[in-house]
């Protein structure tokens, strides 16, 4: 099976690369949130965070902090969007971190899921708890 994101990291579909190394590539993305949204992904197929291996893991921080800061002083936003999706609205299943340059009054607004609430607070300690034990 083919993986989109690994045949631009490895150099097979073209892409407008912006950090390229021998870990990671950042590419903009086809269908950009606003002009400059770029995706950073890993060059080893990784479809999920949980599954990124620890030896990448600082790596794949910094490269993401760097790009943060190229929204800023590379495109003249004002700050950026960092997101990842694990599974769920991942459109190509391998790991990739959005990083998108906003500006006030960019017209993007809050979260793209509907909000809920807990039952009461021994629900949502019994929430917490169980994301606790897994982090244990």
């Amino acid at each position: 099976m083919t993986c989109l994101f690994c045949d631009i990291a490895a150099g097979t579909v073209p892409a407008d690369v912006v950090l390229a190394d021998d870990e990671f590539v950042a590419f903009l993305d086809i269908r950009p949130v606003f002009k400059g949204h770029v995706l950073l992904v890993p060059r080893q197929h990784v479809v999920t965070l949980p599954e990124l291996p620890a030896g990448l893991r600082d790596g794949f921080l910094e490269r993401a902090q760097r790009l943060a800061t190229a929204m800023v002083e590379g495109l003249g936003a004002q700050g950026s969007f960092v997101a990842m999706n694990n599974t769920v609205s991942q459109s190509v299943l391998h790991l990739h971190c959005h990083v998108v340059p906003r500006t006030k009054g960019d017209g993007l607004r809050g979260f793209f899921w509907p909000r809920t609430r807990y039952a009461d607070a021994a629900e949502s300690a019994d929430y917490a708890g169980r994301v606790v034990a897994s982090l244990a």
